[in-house]
């Protein structure tokens, strides 16, 4: 297959589609302008031909970082299919319509917790966080939970997307997709 980003929607499918947490779980790494790096999991929202979409506060330590340095890499593992995907590439914001319907579908209390937490900032206790929950659920007790302004979408652009399949004797698979332009090259790589 020469198209990379059906090639890993046909892996998600694979592991049970979008609707299966364990199939769109992967590890986002960022860094801050300084280069130093973070990770953490974030579930992937969507896929097209633009990009990977995952969601969350524009302030929260990824947004930061992402503000400051727009490259980012995420990893898709699926251990018991001895399977990984590597995408490295720009992030930028998606739009505001798109976030808002992401953010629409999305459960009340998700959308109401999106009010009340200040995302990677430190609290002083649960009971604060709880409390702040309550007020925005009262708040909002008989409106549609609007998008706060702090919160939305990202895209993952790919600039280079790696697939790994594991072979016995540690004989890997690796197929490496670099864009070039429009277009894509793959390349066999040594395990």
């Amino acid at each position: 297959m020469n198209d990379p980003i059906a090639q890993l929607a046909l892996w998600i499918e694979e592991t049970g589609g979008f609707g299966a947490i364990d199939a769109v779980a992967m590890c986002l790494a960022t860094a801050d302008g300084a280069g130093n790096p973070s990770a953490r999991i974030v579930l992937l929202r969507g896929l097209d031909q633009r990009g990977l979409r995952f969601f969350t506060s524009y302030e929260s330590r990824k947004g930061r970082e992402l503000a400051e340095n727009p490259h980012a890499a995420a990893l898709l593992y699926w251990p018991k299919l001895e399977r990984q995907v590597r995408v490295e590439g720009l992030v930028a914001r998606l739009g505001e319509e798109e976030s808002d319907a992401y953010f629409a579908a999305r459960p009340r209390g998700h959308r109401i917790a999106a009010w009340a937490s200040e995302q990677s900032e430190p609290m002083e206790s649960e009971a604060i966080l709880e409390d702040r929950f309550a007020h925005f659920e009262a708040r909002f007790e008989e409106d549609n939970v609007p998008r706060p302004h702090s919160w939305g979408g990202y895209l993952l652009t790919p600039s280079r997307v790696e697939f790994w399949h594991g072979r016995p004797n540690r004989m890997h698979q690796r197929i490496e997709y670099v864009r070039s332009a429009a277009q894509w090259q793959a390349f066999l790589l040594q395990p």
